[in-house]
């Protein structure tokens, strides 16, 4: 992508075709030696990663129900937020109903309730300690399929916690599970009922026709893991044939990409710097309350001559792979200047130019150089520079500490970026001083679909308000979404709903047309 030249040099090619050739034959060479020793290697590790995962996760939701026992002795308006606190916070949960005399009174998804469980899950067994079903769907999600976990109050008479839990324990499986060389994956309870990758609704494990190649139990509840795989028909000549030819393709391509790579490490960003095929696009940011524009944040694009329209992602990654993010956001830097008086037109006074700070640049020695010299390339006191900067650019935590002080004299504000994607995004909030707190989009789709969206997502507005941290809500895409962080006291609102990330002539000619979010009353 970075490397296409008119030329090339004959060497790298050469060396290429002869490393193709003789990845190609060694492939072929050991494929019928080590073919049935790396599937059964390949079947012991997924089942062994999957019992693994499925073990810790049902070991700390059984502790968790029984740590929520003694709520049950209490009135559903006396416990309900420490419930839904301990559901929020329980990954896959959706709810956990507290229940007396088989009759669920309070849930950590609506609150009080009264529920008969034999309504909810007929064939449950309330008499045992611990059981495990599967039903079709729950009262807020009816279309999705779901365990069921029934753990029953070991002192007191005719109470327990009764939990739903998502299905979607594992996705990575579920993908890698349409693979070669696997079939499918079944979860089956009490050895009779799967949720499976072959139906998206429960079926009987007795409907699975084809033969598992592994089968663990998971410790704690009556849950079995089945793992499918295809037959091995490809173990013949014309596989070892077709996997030569396509380890050697691969390993030739790869060759020669290193190979260009190492001789011209680099020059592709600079080149497009120098000839100016980056240019900046502006996605509005609009005050939640009255839905006018509060500002932009500028993104930076790359036009190739040849390979179309680069994803920023891939050439960021390899511009900090090369430490050539420093120059490349310097670039973006003067783009932004050329674009100011432009945008002074456009936005408000005291509009916010939100700007993506990478951690190279971050640290780098010429930082607090390079962010003086784009304050002074923009109109004296017109706009407000926020720096967005995500949570792995706090490790140094001395260090960033320093630079945001230095920040907040210089006059420009700080943001965290995609917040709720690291470890340690509620630390951060404790201990830094910040501006801004940018919702991930994360958050923020699953709004109406998701039933511990809100508690979560209410837990972390109340915190931010009580430290006195604005809010910005990323990705917003529906009316539903923007009422919705609206009425929890979101301060800002940014996503396709409002605008896509747009060209400064685009954005002139949005601020033209009776567009809502341009008018200034």
């Amino acid at each position: 992508m970075f490397t296409r030249y008119s030329s090339i040099n004959r060497h790298i090619i050469s060396s290429s075709v002869v490393a193709g050739l003789m990845i190609a034959l060694l492939a072929g060479v050991i494929q019928f030696s080590v073919f049935h020793h790396r599937r059964a290697v390949q079947f012991d590790t997924t089942i062994s990663s999957l019992q693994n995962y499925l073990n810790g996760y049902f070991r700390q939701i059984l502790v968790t129900m029984d740590s929520l026992q003694p709520l049950t002795m209490n009135p559903c308006d006396d416990v309900s937020s420490e419930l839904t606190a301990r559901a929020a916070f329980s990954m896959n949960v959706r709810a956990f109903l507290l229940v007396k005399d088989h009759i669920a009174y309070c849930s950590s998804a609506t609150g009080q309730m009264s529920l008969p469980l034999k309504d909810l899950v007929p064939d449950l067994d309330l008499n045992k300690t611990h059981v495990m079903g599967i039903v079709a769907g729950t009262p807020m999600m009816p279309t999705t399929p779901a365990f069921v976990l029934w753990v029953k109050s070991p002192l007191l008479e005719n109470r327990g916690i009764f939990a739903s839990i998502n299905a979607n324990l594992m996705p990575w499986v579920l993908y890698s599970s349409k693979q070669t060389p696997y079939n499918g994956v079944a979860l089956v309870v009490n050895g009779k009922t799967a949720i499976s990758t072959f139906s998206s609704k429960p079926l009987a494990l007795s409907d699975i026709t084809d033969p598992p190649v592994r089968h663990v139990k998971i410790k704690g509840v009556p849950l079995e893991v089945y793992l499918y795989s295809n037959a091995s028909g490809t173990d013949n000549s014309l596989y070892a044939l077709l996997l030569g030819l396509t380890c050697g393709l691969i390993g030739g391509l790869l060759c020669f990409y290193i190979l260009t790579i190492r001789s011209r490490p680099g020059k592709e960003i600079l080149s497009a710097i120098k000839h100016r095929q980056f240019y900046v696009v502006y996605q509005p940011v609009v005050d939640a309350k009255n839905q006018q524009i509060a500002g932009v944040e500028a993104l930076m694009r790359w036009a190739h001559p040849t390979a179309g329209n680069i994803p920023p992602d891939a050439f960021i990654s390899f511009a900090e792979a090369q430490n050539l993010i420093v120059p490349l956001t310097q670039h973006l830097f003067e783009l932004i200047a050329s674009d100011a008086a432009t945008l002074k037109d456009i936005l408000p006074p005291g509009a916010k130019l939100g700007i993506n700070i990478a951690p190279g640049h971050l640290h780098a020695e010429s930082f607090q150089k390079d962010i003086r010299q784009l304050a002074a390339s923009l109109p004296d006191n017109y706009f407000q520079l926020v720096l967005e900067i995500t949570e792995r650019d706090m490790l140094h935590l001395e260090k960033a500490m320093s630079l945001f002080s230095w920040l907040r004299g210089e006059g420009i504000e700080v943001a965290i970026d995609d917040f709720g994607t690291g470890h340690s995004a509620l630390i951060y909030l404790e201990r830094f001083t910040l501006d801004y707190l940018k919702i991930d989009r994360g958050f923020v789709s699953a709004i109406g679909r998701e039933t511990i969206t809100s508690p979560v997502l209410d837990a972390v507005l109340t915190l931010t308000q009580r430290l006195d941290i604005v809010t910005v809500a990323e990705g917003v895409e529906t009316e539903e979404q923007a009422a919705w962080l609206r009425d929890h006291g979101v301060d800002f609102l940014q996503g396709y709903l409002i605008s896509r990330p747009l060209t400064l002539k685009d954005l002139t000619a949005e601020y033209h047309k009776p567009a809502k979010y341009f008018t200034t009353e």
